[in-house]
């Protein structure tokens, strides 16, 4: 079964040139399901959905119109709950099969907006539906929502999102508008190997619960796991996510020459790569193993955990004319590297350091321009301007950035 998944690993530039010194080099590796699972996979779903008064108008509206789009989405084989939250908690849907369609949608034209905003309450009344369907029968996932800032129990949140994911719940927080937390968003994700996301516009919040739900029934795999054995004076320098969305992976390095990544679940119509960025030793004329890349991962319906194994050679060539780079591979890069920017500009222009931040903007927005990302490089100059005029970047801003530059290459995938 192990053939259900592909790995495959590819040098950004092949062959490559003697130097007679040590020299940075790239490897794309992916892991991609190669088939389409004959059903979805049955769910254990929450959706947590914030009803604070800040929601009334067309936000409540459009998510409301979301929720019954979730509800079409799943199989009568889903289980299917769904918690309200303001000030206080309402669990609208508890934990039911999703059968009787007509009346998990009349519930949901109920939801009306209320209050203020405590998430804690409703991510815990959501475990507490999850846990009456936790098991290896079915995929369990919480999707969180909401448009605001929640006070005092950000830690009780985050000790839920721990728990859940000690449990393979999935999280996928989604922050509408400008005032939610982000940091906080991202650490429920994180703590669960799931997804966080910005929602700019109301009108799009069933594109992104749409993608959830059917990310959700596409999982091939889970607990993806990737380990690369280098060979001696081969040195990782960096480990960052490439698809679906960019993200520094903080690789665990096991020894001066292993480096292991955790990917998460594997999703059929997706790829799930990581470029390392490492530093090679001088090599002379020939074909050299570089590395073992080793994908671990626990196939849907399989026992016991499946291991695919590759080793990663690469040739290098004394003929200047010869050395080639991969445009995808680079592409890629130059992604990952307009994000790495983009997110220590964002960090130092937090700490006041105005000079630094302006000036990795600015180095953003040309990559970006490089890229084709026109209208995100502009409004990354712009920014860089504002920065250097004495202005403060706006949190809708700062979100808007971010989110933006992590999802650069889901146009690959989609």
């Amino acid at each position: 079964m192990a053939d259900a998944v592909t790995l495959t690993c590819t040098w950004g530039r092949s062959p490559m040139p003697v130097t007679g010194s040590p020299q940075v080099a790239y490897l794309l590796v992916e892991a991609t399901p190669v088939a389409a699972p004959p059903v979805p996979v049955p769910l254990n779903f929450c959706l947590v959905l914030d009803r604070s008064g800040s929601m009334q108008g067309a936000k409540l509206q459009s998510m409301k119109a979301a929720t019954r789009k979730v509800i079409e989405t799943l199989t009568e084989q889903d289980v299917v709950s769904i918690v309200i939250f303001d000030d206080t908690v309402q669990t609208l849907v508890p934990a039911t099969l999703a059968t009787d369609r007509a009346a998990l949608l009349a519930a949901i034209d109920t939801i009306s907006e209320a209050g203020g905003t405590a998430m804690s309450l409703g991510i815990q009344a959501g475990q507490t539906e999850l846990q009456k369907h936790l098991g290896p029968d079915r995929l369990s996932h919480m999707l969180v929502l909401t448009d605001g800032q929640t006070w005092g129990d950000e830690e009780t949140c985050r000790n839920i999102a721990r728990s859940l994911g000690q449990a393979n719940v999935r999280i996928t927080a989604l922050g509408l508008g400008a005032e939610w937390n982000e940091q906080l968003l991202d650490d429920l994700a994180e703590f669960s190997d799931g997804n966080s996301d910005y929602i700019a516009d109301p009108n799009q919040i069933g594109t992104f619960f749409q993608r959830a739900v059917r990310s959700a029934q596409g999982t091939a795999a889970t607990d993806a796991r990737l380990l690369l054995r280098l060979v001696r004076e081969a040195t990782p320098r960096a480990v960052y996510r490439a698809t679906p969305t960019i993200s520094n992976l903080g690789y665990q390095p096991i020894g001066e020459n292993e480096v292991s990544v955790r990917l998460g679940d594997l999703v059929y119509g997706q790829t799930a790569s990581v470029i390392l960025d490492m530093m090679l030793p001088n090599r002379s004329s020939g074909s050299f193993r570089i590395a073992q890349a080793e994908l671990h991962l626990a196939l849907i319906g399989v026992e016991p955990e499946q291991v695919i194994k590759q080793d990663v050679l690469l040739s290098f060539t004394a003929d200047p004319a010869t050395p080639a780079f991969e445009p995808r591979v680079m592409n890629l890069v130059e992604k990952v590297t307009a994000f790495k920017l983009q997110t220590r500009a964002l960090a130092e222009a937090e700490l006041g350091n105005t000079s630094g931040a302006t000036q990795k903007l600015r180095a953003a927005a040309t990559r970006l321009l490089d890229l084709g990302e026109l209208d995100l490089a502009e409004k990354t100059r712009q920014q860089a301007d504002q920065l250097e005029q004495g202005q403060q970047l706006s949190a809708e801003t700062q979100k808007e950035l971010k989110y933006a530059t992590r999802r650069l290459t889901q146009k690959l995938e989609e």
